[in-house]
């Protein structure tokens, strides 16, 4: 019998229409004291999307709807809810659902590839302050780390080599890989496994691929310009590449599970025209999102905790 009586994936959260943009990043601020432009700066990123949205909660669905068919299929048969942190389903409306249907005892999986206090304690803390805003809240234990995990490491190995395919042949075996992660600022990496994660998981991509070259870039900072973050940033690893004579360099955005504004906008826009510019034609992986590696790899988090 499982420990188990349900799974909770606990991700982000993002605005699924244009009316929620602006409400969501206010969300997202609260607190924070960002300057009212900045906020209508990444509110016009947002709108730059297909359909002025993101998709992250619809790809966290799809996520949660293929981890149900799989534990269906080959056990343990458990429902899965998927609670976010900063848009609805806020985690609040879904623990309440959870205990509407007679949920008990959930494990939590932090839809975060590596830790750092940004990325995982605030995201346990969201949960507790959750849990206590709802009458009879289930229990939610949450699976260890899981950026080593093997079936992570071939989902994005497989989505690398499907990238590796957009580039002319004779150059294809040279062409750099750069994995990239939301940068943080350095005193949170610096009490934290963050960029050890980052590395370990990186190399363990690069390996079996055989390639040689490869290296760590950081993106999407945002907060106080005055305050030291993780670098390089994706721009200047794009500018370096382009000025040694590269032409083509694969972006692998290992840091993030869903495909979402992080990698659409400031990834396949901004840093493409960077590229761009210095003579550098930028071909991105796909984030893992339902890739059957990376389900089956929640499958196991799941069995391992039952």
């Amino acid at each position: 019998m499982t420990r188990f009586d349900s799974v909770l994936l606990i991700a982000f959260g993002g605005p699924t229409a244009p009316p929620e943009i602006r409400p969501f990043l206010e969300v997202v601020t609260r607190g924070r004291r960002i300057p009212p432009e900045r906020l209508e700066d990444v509110a016009r990123h947002y709108e730059r999307m297909p359909g002025r949205r993101s998709p992250l909660c619809e790809l966290t669905r799809a996520q949660a709807r293929a981890l149900e068919r799989e534990l269906a299929a080959r056990g343990p048969a458990l429902p899965v809810f998927v609670g976010m942190r900063n848009w609805q389903p806020f985690l609040h409306e879904t623990l309440a659902e959870m205990t509407g249907k007679g949920v008990k005892h959930a494990l939590g999986i932090i839809l975060s590839p590596f830790r750092t206090e940004a990325s995982w304690e605030r995201y346990q803390q969201d949960v507790t302050e959750a849990r206590a805003g709802v009458l009879g809240a289930p229990d939610v234990a949450y699976a260890p780390a899981w950026f080593g995990h093997p079936r992570f490491v071939d989902a994005v190995a497989d989505r690398t080599r499907a990238a590796l395919t957009e580039v002319p042949p004779a150059g294809r075996a040279k062409t750099p890989l750069v994995f990239t992660a939301h940068s943080v600022p350095v005193a949170m990496a610096d009490a934290s496994p963050y960029v050890s994660d980052f590395t370990s998981a990186a190399r363990a991509v690069a390996t079996p691929l055989g390639r040689e070259r490869w290296s760590l870039a950081y993106q999407s900072r945002s907060g106080n310009p005055r305050e030291p973050w993780l670098e390089p940033d994706i721009a200047a690893v794009l500018k370096r590449l382009g000025s040694d004579g590269e032409r083509h360099v694969v972006v692998v955005p290992i840091g993030f599970a869903c495909d979402h504004v992080e990698l659409l906008y400031d990834l396949d826009i901004e840093a493409r025209a960077v590229a761009t510019a210095h003579g550098v034609t930028m071909h991105r992986a796909a984030a893992v999102n339902d890739h059957p590696a990376f389900i089956a790899m929640l499958a196991d988090l799941v069995r391992s905790a039952a």
